[in-house]
């Protein structure tokens, strides 16, 4: 059985879809069969993917109305071991559509329940909101990955995130549990850093990935490239980082498997 893990943190700008593309296409690396959701409505995952979100004939938009099936909006093998359900600007409608929807939060659960077996790993975009979008992607999850900016505000919104979590854990998905909190953007020279992720850290009782992702100038321009960045420099520091996580969330997952 796949694991569906959301990357969500409704604070924008800290990281969340260079994690997706990134940590998708380590695992795909390592030999994990993966499939990306890309159900943020700026579709930056797609495009980090090199696919044209103008040219897309159906994307996870249609596929939350109804108007096709998995198969037809999934692009496979975007890279070695990895397949996309893309995003188009089209999504952003998708909210004020689903208004009197009959479950309407578990839409995307319902069509990924068929193929689930079919993956190691779904990795789930989300948007920077806590919308009826995030909330599909949380009861089709078993995980919630929060990638955290290393600044000042970093705690800021992330007691909003896990209130919304345990809603969802005590009203619509029973089985999601916090993967842990991956920290981004992190700057070695500066003290402030540093301070941020012993703050988080006293702070929050929960997982903490011990990968820290570190600022990257590589990292920056891989998506302008439409490469992931194993793929665009795989000796750099943030590809290098990226496979270590890769790593860690497949050793925690068999930890998880063996303790069940």
């Amino acid at each position: 059985m796949g694991r569906a893990i959301a990357v969500a943190n409704q604070k924008g700008g800290v990281g969340k879809t260079t994690t997706a593309i990134n940590l998708s296409a380590s695992l795909a690396e390592l030999g994990q069969k993966v499939l990306v959701i890309d159900l943020d409505p700026q579709g930056n995952t797609t495009s980090g993917f090199g696919l044209n979100r103008n040219e897309l004939e159906y994307t996870v938009y249609n596929l939350i109305l109804g108007e096709c099936k998995v198969e037809d909006c999934m692009k496979e093998d975007v890279i070695e071991n990895l397949s996309i359900i893309p995003s188009s600007v089209d999504l952003a409608a998708a909210e004020i559509e689903l208004i009197g929807v009959e479950g309407r939060e578990f839409i995307i659960k319902r069509a990924i329940d068929e193929i689930k077996d079919d993956y190691d790993f779904i990795i789930i975009d989300c948007p920077p909101s806590l919308s009826m979008l995030t909330i599909n992607a949380m009861t089709t999850a078993d995980t919630v990955l929060v990638p955290i900016q290393c600044e000042y505000y970093a705690l800021e919104g992330l007691t909003q995130l896990m209130h919304t979590i345990n809603l969802v854990k005590g009203r619509l998905n029973p089985y999601l549990e916090l993967e842990g909190v991956v920290f981004t953007m992190y700057d070695a020279r500066t003290n402030l850093s540093l301070q941020v992720v012993e703050n988080v850290k006293s702070n929050l009782k929960q997982n903490i990935y011990k990968t820290i992702i570190p600022r990257n100038i590589r990292l920056a321009e891989s998506p302008s490239h439409g490469l992931p960045i194993n793929l665009y420099d795989p000796k750099s520091t943030g590809a290098e980082s990226y496979r270590l996580l890769a790593e860690e969330v497949i050793k925690r997952g068999k930890e998880e498997d063996e303790w069940q």
